[in-house]
Parts: structure tokens; sequence; C-alpha cells
């Protein structure tokens, strides 16, 4: 066995492994079983390992100093399948992407600067940079705060996320198929649907076309609705070219997401709260790894926000809106983003936290060596 410094951390309402690029293994493969180790998959609960045996607790980030100028870390995120021996680099997770700010500050990567310490973060992933402003006091990071997020109780100091030019992220095109809205043929006949890689690719589709309300909590979905889903979304997962429709629940679970989007709509929340149609102005429904997402990913809501101002997207034809702060209802509550057209980005508000500061057990020895580029 080898024993291995990590470090547990919320972002947003994500929570994940953080590990250092030089305590890690360097070559890919050995990488995944390193990793699918540690969480303790294959297996439903992971129980043999670390992972929460939900997608949204089945995460790691591997952290190194940055290799560019324009930033000060470099920061890989890895999902990590439960049921499958697969482990997916291809796209981001927004809600991680939060805790990575105070995580490089607590562990000397970037020096604290009171009152906030700005943290310039290369995911290479997608080879995106994103901004975090963290708050400091006394030299360290504060995670005590009034900032609220729907899906975490509780309160916590305020992270802001910037995405900085995220069009083309995964596939390198705004819309990876050319076309802003193509026509699918699905168990519900032809569809439209928006293929968009913003932040991560996102495949959109209208709630009413596949005769759901849009209002829907995650409880609500039944196994044939999301086998049905999922086989829209592994029709987008070959129109991006990740993997066949056949295969692609193996190879590409992660990317693209399938997001449902429906006008506002007045809907409890899954606390039991009434959301109003008036507070918000898109609702969307997220699946995560086949799953629906409890809350909204991150880099989910800043492809939504951002293809609302885009021309002939089903987000846009629903939106048809001029503000450029936008208010998406999903499952926990209600999420604002800020979109800065002019800069060409995205902003989002997220807490964090440092849950656990300590080592794991593998079941096997891996060989960690000086930190070489991956590929996805």
């Amino acid at each position: 066995m080898r024993k291995v410094p990590i470090t547990i951390m919320r972002g947003g309402t994500s929570k994940g492994v953080f590990i250092q690029a030089n305590h890690a293994p360097s070559e890919t493969e050995e990488l995944k079983a390193f990793l699918l180790d540690i969480m303790g998959s294959p297996d439903r609960l992971q129980v043999d390992g670390i992972g929460g045996g939900n997608s949204l607790t089945s995460k790691v980030a591997i952290i190194e100093k940055a290799t560019r100028p324009d930033a000060d870390v470099n920061y890989t995120f890895a999902q990590v399948s439960i049921n499958e021996n697969y482990v997916d680099f291809k796209g981001n997770c927004g809600n991680i992407s939060s805790a990575v700010g105070p995580y490089a500050i607590i562990k000397g990567f970037v020096p604290a600067v009171e009152p906030i310490t700005t943290v310039r973060i290369l995911n290479t992933n997608t080879n995106k940079i994103i901004v975090a402003e963290v708050e400091v006091e006394d030299g360290e990071v504060s995670f005590e705060g009034h900032a609220e997020i729907p899906g975490v109780k509780g309160t916590g100091s305020p992270i802001y996320l910037s995405f900085e030019k995220p069009e083309g992220a995964v596939t390198g095109k705004t819309f990876p198929t050319g076309k802003s809205i193509e026509l699918i043929q699905t168990k519900f006949g032809e569809i439209p649907m928006s293929i968009v890689d913003i932040a991560n690719p996102v495949a959109f589709i209208r709630a009413k076309a596949i005769h759901l309300k849009g209002t829907e909590l995650p409880e609500e979905f039944s196994a044939q609705v999301l086998n049905e889903l999922e086989d829209i979304r592994s029709t987008a997962a070959e129109m991006c070219c990740f993997a066949s429709k056949e295969k692609a629940t193996s190879q590409s679970p992660a990317v693209p997401k399938l997001a449902i989007i429906s006008e506002p709509a007045d809907y409890r929340d899954s606390s039991g709260m009434m959301r109003r149609a008036a507070d918000m102005d898109i609702m969307v429904r997220m699946l995560s790894m086949q799953k629906p997402h409890q809350a909204l990913a991150i880099t989910g809501a800043v492809c939504l926000s951002a293809s609302c101002f885009m021309d002939q997207t089903l987000p846009a034809l629903l939106y048809r809106g001029k503000q450029q702060t936008l208010r998406i209802g999903h499952p926990a509550g209600i999420m604002q983003t800020e979109i800065e057209l002019a800069q060409n980005r995205v902003k989002v508000l997220r807490t964090a936290r440092e849950i656990l500061d300590g080592v794991v057990f593998t079941k096997q020895d891996y060989m960690v060596q000086p930190h070489i580029k991956r590929e996805a």
C-alpha cells in the first residue's frame, strides 16, 4: 500500500478529493487505476474507498504550480465512474473549480493577500482560465460568511468565479456540429436540440418536447425516462465525435451533459420551498453521469447563460431577455449568473469548505514521477 496526502473539499454543490500532482502517477492509465483505487470504484457504494456513491462526490482535482505565465495553478479535473472501471478527463466541473482557489492558497501555491486573493486557474481539461476571488483574513482563507447557494445547507464566504473566454472548451467549437439547432430522431419523435460548447459541451432540449413539465425533481425521474434521456445524450455524444451512440455511456459518460430547459413556472424545490416563476428567467433540469443533478452543474449554468445571448439556440428562444443577470431555476433553488458580454466572461457565486486534510491508503503501489502533460 501507498500512503498518499490528500485534502477533501466541498466546492459549491460537489465534493472532491484534492491531490497535488507530484503525489499522483503521471502516466495516464496508471493514474486512472490510482483514482479508481482511492475512490473505491467500480462499486455503487464505493465502500472500499473514499467516494460517496454519488456522481457529485466521486470527483478529483489534481493541482500543480502553473506552467503558463497567465495562470497561478494548473488544475486537472477527473470524474471517477462509480459503477464502471472508467475515469473521464474530457470536461471540467465548475463546482469543484470553486474550491481550487482556496486550496491553492492553503497549500502555498499562491500567497495570501487580504482582503481578497485572486487565483488564476488553468483548467487543463479545457485549456481555459478561471479566475477565483477568495476572501482572506489574518493571512488565511476565510470560509465563514453570509453567502448562500441553493443545494448547500448554511452559509459561507463568497467565492466569485469568472470563466474567461469559455467557448469551445472541449471540442474547440462553440457549436460542435456547426449548427445552433439540430433535429434528431428520438423515441418521442423528431425533436430540436442545441449542442453548445461553452465551459463544457451541453446538449439542450425542451422539456415539452419529451413530455416533461420542466419542474420535476430528481426523484421524479423514472428509470425508463432516464434511459430515454441517456439515449438522447448518447446521440449528442456521437454528434460531438466523442464516441459512437452505442458506446457513449461507457466511453463518454460525463460529456456532453444533457440539460432539459423550460419556461419559468412555480414549483417546490428539493427543500420544499415554493419557487415563483416571477423570480426566475429560465428553468433547467440537468443530468450528471446518467442521473438527475441535485442542483445545477456550474459549467452547465455558464453554458446556459451564454447560450441565452446567442442567436437561434433553444435557450435564447426561451429567454428572449436583455438583462445580463440571469436567474436560473433548478431543483435546489435559483442560481444567479452575471454575463459580461464585452469581456467575454460569465461570473458565478459559489462557496467552498475544507473538510479533511490527511492521507489515503491505496490498495496497490503506484509509480509517482515528475508530472507530464496528459491527454484527455
